[in-house]
């Protein structure tokens, strides 16, 4: 089993702390800038960032659909990380500036991915999918904060 990588990023033309602060509001601006490949969102505990529990269906591809239970963090300022109760799944979110009034955002998601031919396929084609699916996502958290 290898490990499976997925990572998107974007400049932002608002502030880092406003672009994190969007991120990590699970209650209002997060379901609103989910893609259509996310469904069932619910955040079950918190909802703010640090002790978030949310819950929603990913699906990456018309086939493939993840279950997702995910417990939030902040292990440093400007980071959220959702790990996958019920996966090997991590996705980390970083915030950081990028020059007056702008900021870069970063998604990596990561997960044990599948051995053999399957595992093959889905090293190959799994990290361009789940990019485009963070690439319209961060597109959406710019139109709302650039607001």
């Amino acid at each position: 089993m290898a490990q499976v990588e997925a990572t998107t990023e974007r400049i932002i033309a608002a502030d880092a702390e406003a672009v994190f602060d969007a991120l990590a509001d699970y209650k209002e601006v997060r379901g609103k800038v989910l893609t259509g490949h996310f469904s069932e969102y619910e955040v079950r505990e918190g909802g703010d960032g640090e002790g978030t529990v949310v819950h929603w269906k990913l699906q990456a591809t018309s086939k493939r659909v993840r279950d997702c239970l995910l417990d939030v963090t902040e292990p440093t300022d400007g980071q959220l990380i959702e790990k996958d109760r019920n996966s090997s799944m991590v996705t980390t979110w970083t915030v950081t500036p990028a020059g007056e009034g702008k900021s870069r955002a970063v998604v990596s998601t990561v997960w044990d991915g599948a051995g053999g031919i399957g595992g093959f396929f889905e090293r190959t084609f799994a990290p361009k999918g789940l990019g485009r699916i963070y690439d319209e996502l961060l597109q959406n958290l710019a139109t709302e904060v650039e607001k």
